[in-house]
């Protein structure tokens, strides 16, 4: 079975524009055309990679992971392309990012509409999930991760793009009847805001010495943003990255508590496969990220 290249380069656009309607106005062809190219890879292939009705579009499994090695392919292709033409004055291509939703929400969504408008022949696909994403397996250029600890010697490409210091922060109404705290022990009687039910306490450090709190679990949220509006609604004091916490301090919606103390760190940091990091509009993407979020 020889599969045409063409027809996979086809196929390939077709999946990443999410149907033969939408790819056809982005590439300028029939969609009559594309439809015609995809059977003929299905017939070579003899196996349907492609359910399609009027309504629907869905890749089935076979085709997943047919996708997954003839992207793979293509992206090689690109870059041996741009090494022999010399192309890297003007990236082009698709640029496929995944991050989680926080770092989507308050990082990237007003960073990469600007790259992608400073650099018009460059596509730029963002996926925001906070599950498990193997960026290898399923086509990612870049993965934007945020770390408590070290991450694993995974093969991939690292690059740091910041480290900053949780702070604890509350709503200046949440202190209306009580007093700010002046020490870490006295959060031990206030209220908490906590990631999970099994989050019970705080490490908190200064110049000198560490200190462990335990507030009263007041409310939950697996995620900053609804952490942070918890804390502005004045439910209690939240632990959160100074980042998230800067904007609604300017406005006086929260305080930072005990300013001397931070409670850990997080680290942010760029994952790239080695190959497709060598492409040029990867290349230029990720150097921004890490320029503007550092």
């Amino acid at each position: 079975m020889a599969l045409n290249l063409n027809d996979l380069q086809v196929f390939v656009q077709v999946v990443d524009h999410g149907g033969f309607t939408a790819a056809s106005r982005a590439l300028g062809l029939p969609k009559q055309t594309l439809s015609k190219r995809v059977a003929e890879l299905e017939r070579r292939a003899g196996v349907r990679l492609i359910h399609r009705t009027t309504r629907s579009f869905t890749v089935t499994e076979l085709g997943q992971e047919l996708y997954r090695h003839a992207a793979a392919m293509l992206v090689e292709a690109e870059a041996a392309e741009n090494i022999i033409l010399g192309r890297l004055a003007e990236p082009s291509g698709t640029v496929r990012i995944t991050a989680s939703v926080p770092t989507a929400q308050q990082s990237l969504a007003t960073l990469l509409p600007r790259i992608a408008k400073a650099y018009p022949k460059i596509r730029i696909v963002l996926h925001a999930t906070d599950g498990f994403v193997d960026i290898v397996q399923e086509g990612y250029d870049i993965a934007i991760r945020d770390h408590l600890r070290p991450l694993p010697d995974s093969g991939l490409v690292q690059r740091r793009i910041r480290t900053e210091t949780f702070w604890l922060v509350a709503s200046p109404g949440y202190f209306a009847d009580r007093k700010l705290p002046a020490t870490p022990a006295d959060i031990d009687t206030m209220d908490g805001l906590f990631t999970t039910p099994n989050d019970r306490s705080w490490t908190l450090s200064s110049s000198e010495e560490n200190a462990v709190v335990t507030p009263q679990p007041r409310y939950y949220a697996n995620e900053g943003t609804g952490l942070l509006e918890g804390a502005i609604a004045g439910l209690g004091i939240a632990c959160l990255p100074g980042s998230m916490c800067r904007a609604a301090m300017a406005d006086r919606t929260l305080v930072r508590i005990l300013p001397d103390w931070s409670a850990g760190e997080i680290t942010t940091t760029l994952l790239m496969p080695h190959r497709r990091g060598q492409l040029p509009s990867v290349r230029v993407v990720a150097n921004l990220i890490i320029e503007q979020l550092g």
